[in-house]
């Protein structure tokens, strides 16, 4: 009876480990999926919509966007003046350039909003998934909800927000871009495993 009052004791403190740690293992099997493209991963542990949903406000900082055009009639240097606003303004990058593989594994990497120019870039090797990029930081956990935090050289941070769909089944629903670009060192740095083939 010891041993099996042992082992349920036990079994439960494995439980209770996995319970908290999964977020951070969702953490981790996202950036080795991004870092493979396994799409299948990747469906697995995104909500794709509510990503897509967190992301478009961060990308539109453009307030005059949304504000209604001046009429012609009514204020034609105006009109002209917001013609030629919008022509020269850069357009805010689509939501699903950070939802490549390539970009997703740079957000994991802390590179922010620079993430999306990753798209088609060289990704690191896979047996390099955990030791590459820096490591997450917890900043916020509760029984239904994690976010995990990773700062870049600049002290900018990428924000993923995980949500628990099943006892040990967390998905990505969130992700909160840095206000500030990621610094030139964490732009241009290699990413892991590239440095290592050239090394040799």
């Amino acid at each position: 009876m010891k041993f099996v009052g042992r082992f349920i004791v036990i079994l439960i403190g494995i439980m209770a480990i996995n319970f908290f740690a999964a977020p951070g293992v969702a953490f981790f099997a996202l950036r080795s999926a991004a870092e493979s493209s396994d799409a299948a991963g990747l469906e697995r542990l995104i909500d794709y919509a509510a990503v897509r949903q967190s992301l478009r406000p961060q990308l539109d900082g453009n307030p005059a966007a949304v504000a209604p055009a001046p009429s012609f009639m009514e204020d034609p240097i105006g009109a002209v003046r917001r013609q030629i606003e919008q022509a020269a303004a850069p357009q805010a990058p689509d939501v699903e350039a950070y939802l490549t593989p390539a970009a997703l594994a740079a957000l994991t990497r802390g590179e922010g909003r620079y993430a999306s120019q990753r798209d088609g870039g060289p990704l690191p090797s896979p047996d390099a998934t955990t030791t590459g990029g820096p490591m997450p930081r917890p900043v916020y956990w509760s029984v239904n909800r994690a976010r995990m935090a990773v700062t870049d050289d600049g002290g900018s941070r990428t924000v993923f927000t995980f949500e628990r769909r099943g006892p040990f089944e967390w998905k990505l629903v969130h992700v909160g871009l840095p206000d500030r670009v990621a610094p030139a060192s964490s732009r241009t740095a290699p990413m892991a495993g590239d440095s290592a083939g050239k090394a040799g």
